[in-house]
């Protein structure tokens, strides 16, 4: 029987916050061959129930904010930073660099963790990501905890990257269309692929920081200094912006819409899907037909939320869900 939305809008509620931080206890780099080394980390309990955090993107990498969603008396957390971004090696690497390789490298870092299965944490592109490892690994897959859902659907990537969510964003559009000529501008990933694949180092670092402020401006409900910070770096937004764009290119590797297609193989995978009504970036369609063509799960529809994790109604469901799957 299908779940019923929730929504989260009563401010006087008491809202879940972040555990407090923590370190890793034990981190290192995996060799996952094509001259890749991804950076991955253990945090919390080692006795406790394993899961595995896939961060946003692609390209965005981890941070210790991340290992703050799951109680690290109850959890055996594995992070880590898909190729090509954060502290994994080669930086901004385009090669070798796709959903599939990404699933295997998943599985490869399961047997280091030496789970037999393991919950399964994504938002964003996390959450393709999770889909796209659970739809191919069912076996392993104790529970999923999604959030942003994003299918990388060609009619998604053009609302937010062509014509769309410039409607809602009217003032951050014109400094995302601002390195592209008026002539190109008729198809912006494309253009900005030729910038951000070039040889020209400025156009290619002036790309890649109007790419990564689009998205750094656009995924909360009220502005982020702190956010617009991390998006405005320029290291960063280099392996954001080419591997985000590498990755829509070539939509997603996957054949448009194969991730909603393919959800009778979760049905028997407990989750919850919690959403941002306002999310500009991964719009609510995506996540109401994951709900409807996954009913099993839950499904919290945050009535005051955009799409960043760490808006509030947002937070207090993942850590909740977190919390229930491990029995807290």
């Amino acid at each position: 029987m299908m779940t019923q939305p929730t929504a989260t809008t009563d401010s006087s509620c008491t809202l879940r916050q972040f555990y407090p931080p923590i370190e890793p206890f034990k981190s290192g780099f995996l060799d996952v061959g094509d001259g890749h080394q991804v950076y991955w980390e253990l945090c919390g309990n080692p006795a406790g129930k394993p899961a595995v955090f896939l961060h946003g993107g692609p390209g965005s990498g981890c941070s210790p904010d991340h290992r703050r969603l799951f109680n690290p008396d109850k959890y055996c957390v594995l992070l880590f930073d898909q190729r090509g971004c954060g502290r994994s090696t080669p930086h901004a690497c385009i090669e070798a660099n796709s959903t599939w390789h990404l699933v295997a490298d998943i599985e490869k870092l399961r047997q280091l963790h030496g789970a037999d299965k393991w919950l399964v944490f994504g938002g964003s592109w996390g959450s393709t990501l999770a889909l796209a490892y659970a739809q191919t690994h069912p076996e392993r897959v104790s529970e999923l905890v999604l959030r942003g859902i994003f299918a990388v659907r060609r009619a998604e990537l053009l609302w937010y990257y062509q014509e769309g969510a410039s409607w809602l964003f009217p003032d951050e559009w014109e400094h995302f269309v601002a390195p592209i000529p008026a002539e190109e501008r008729h198809d912006l990933m494309g253009a900005y692929r030729r910038r951000l694949t070039g040889t020209d180092e400025k156009a290619q670092f002036d790309a890649a920081v109007a790419w990564s402020r689009w998205e750094g401006r656009t995924i909360s409900l009220f502005p982020d200094p702190e956010v617009d910070k991390v998006h405005s770096d320029g290291h960063f937004a280099l392996a954001f912006a080419r591997i985000e764009n590498h990755y829509f290119m070539n939509s997603g590797f996957m054949e448009d819409g194969q991730l909603l297609r393919d959800c009778g193989k979760l049905r028997h995978i407990p989750g919850v899907i919690v959403q941002g009504r306002y999310d500009v970036c991964t719009p609510a369609k995506t996540a109401w037909e994951l709900h409807r063509a996954w009913p099993e799960a839950e499904f919290h529809l945050i009535g005051d939320a955009g799409h960043a994790y760490k808006e509030p109604g947002i937070l207090d469901r993942l850590i909740k869900a977190t919390d229930a799957f491990a029995g807290a």
